[in-house]
């Protein structure tokens, strides 16, 4: 970013504090590796109802998919962070780290 620029555009799907902790946690798991939303849900220490409405406009922008299927007779769901959910995450935290280099002022 150049001095009389403007800053940078923060994706405001991420930027909610709730959705970048799930984005960023997500992140760490393996292209294609997905969570389990009991395990999601623990290591956030979000309850269930809360990271389900934050997966759901995860999803809705097509940052997470969502596996429902059973283990047995039990229902399981799985989380996993998409190829433009990598993406996004990716151009928001360059665009995270433009804005804090600008903020840090002269030296």
């Amino acid at each position: 970013m150049t001095a009389g620029s403007p800053p940078p555009e923060l994706d405001p799907v991420i930027h909610a504090q709730a959705r970048l902790r799930v984005v960023a946690a997500l992140n760490t798991l393996g292209d294609g590796d997905e969570m389990a939303f009991p395990a999601l849900k623990d290591l956030l220490g979000m309850t269930a109802g809360n990271l389900s409405v934050h997966l759901t406009k995860l999803e809705d922008a097509g940052y997470v998919r969502i596996t429902k299927t059973h283990r047995g007779r039990t229902p399981v769901t799985y989380v996993a962070l998409t190829k433009r959910g990598r993406l996004a995450f990716d151009e928001y935290t360059k665009a995270i780290r433009a804005l804090l280099d600008t903020a840090g002022g002269p030296s």
